[in-house]
C-alpha cells in the first residue's frame, strides 16, 4: 500500500491509483462514522464484509445489464474498479419510511410508502449533504437533464432487482443510497453506477422480525454491527471464507 499513489480517502474507503490506465483500487476500511462524523468507531472486519457484499451485488447487477465501475475483487479488502468522474449527488431510493424521511414528514418508521420515492442530495460534508431538487441540479450544472433521467432509470432498475434479491433471502430492502459517475470512452460518455452497495449504504430489515441488519445498528447504539453484516453475507451465500474470522468489539475513536 505504501508504494501506491493515494487518489482519495473518504470515511469508509480509500482509492489508490490502479495498475492500468483508467482503473483505481478501492480499499474498504473498518471505520464507521455517523452524524456527519461526530460519532466514530473502528469495527473490525466491517471493511472485509462490505468488500465482499458490494462485490456480490455489483456482479449481480452487471448480469442484468446495470453498468457499474466494478471489475474484480483483488483480495479481502480491495477491488479493482473503473475510474469515473463522480457526479456530486447521492441518489436515495426509499421503499419504506425510515430515518430522515420519518423525521421530516412525521411518518411512523416502517410505514410502506405508496410507491418508491427517489431523492437527491448534494455531496458536500460542509453543508451536511442537503437535499436538492432536479431544478437545483440542472440550474447549478451538477448534472444535465439526460444524466438525471439516466440516473433515475438506473436507480429504479437497481431497486427492483435488489428488492427481489433480498426478499428471496428473508430481508426487506427499506432504502438505499447510490452514486453515479461519468465513464468516458473516447469522446463517448455514459452514466454508470459507482461507489459501493453494502449495509453501510442501505437499510435492511429482517423480513420476519424487522430486526435491523445495517448501519443503523451503529447509529442507534444497538450493537452487533459486524454480526448483522455477517448475517447479510451469510444469507447471500458469500460468507464462506469469512465464517471463522475472529471479530473483536467496536473500538471507539475519540
Amino acid at each position: 500500500m505504501k508504494s501506491r499513489k493515494l487518489v482519495y480517502e473518504g470515511k469508509a474507503k480509500v482509492l489508490y491509483e490502479g495498475p492500468e490506465p483508467g482503473t483505481l483500487v478501492q480499499y474498504f476500511k473498518d471505520d464507521a462514522t455517523a452524524f456527519d462524523g461526530k460519532k466514530k468507531a473502528i469495527l473490525e472486519g466491517k471493511g472485509v464484509l462490505n468488500n465482499r457484499i458490494s462485490e456480490y451485488l455489483m456482479t449481480q447487477l452487471t448480469q442484468i445489464g446495470v453498468p457499474n465501475h466494478f471489475l474484480r475483487r483483488l483480495n479481502m479488502r480491495e477491488q479493482l474498479i473503473r475510474e469515473v468522474e463522480i457526479i456530486p449527488l447521492e441518489v436515495v431510493v426509499r421503499n419504506v419510511a425510515a430515518g430522515s424521511l420519518s423525521t421530516r414528514l412525521g411518518l411512523e418508521e416502517g410505514t410502506a410508502l405508496p410507491r418508491s420515492i427517489i431523492e437527491f442530495y448534494l455531496k458536500d460534508d460542509k453543508l451536511k449533504d442537503p437535499m436538492v431538487t432536479e431544478e437545483h441540479i440542472t440550474a447549478f450544472g451538477w448534472a444535465g437533464p439526460q444524466e438525471l433521467d439516466d440516473m433515475t432509470a438506473l436507480a429504479i432498475r437497481i431497486n427492483d432487482f435488489l428488492s427481489g434479491l433480498f426478499l428471496g433471502v428473508g430481508i426487506r430492502l427499506i432504502d438505499f443510497k447510490v452514486e453515479f459517475g461519468r465513464l468516458w470512452e473516447g469522446e463517448l460518455m455514459r452514466i454508470i453506477l459507482a461507489d459501493e452497495i453494502s449495509p453501510d449504504s442501505m437499510r435492511l430489515w429482517d423480513l420476519r422480525t424487522n430486526e435491523k441488519m445495517d448501519k443503523d445498528r451503529f447509529r442507534r447504539d444497538l450493537g452487533g454491527v459486524t454480526e448483522a453484516y455477517s448475517e447479510v453475507a451469510k444469507r447471500l451465500g458469500i460468507l464462506t471464507e469469512l465464517a471463522n474470522t475472529e471479530r473483536k468489539g467496536p473500538v471507539l475513536v475519540k
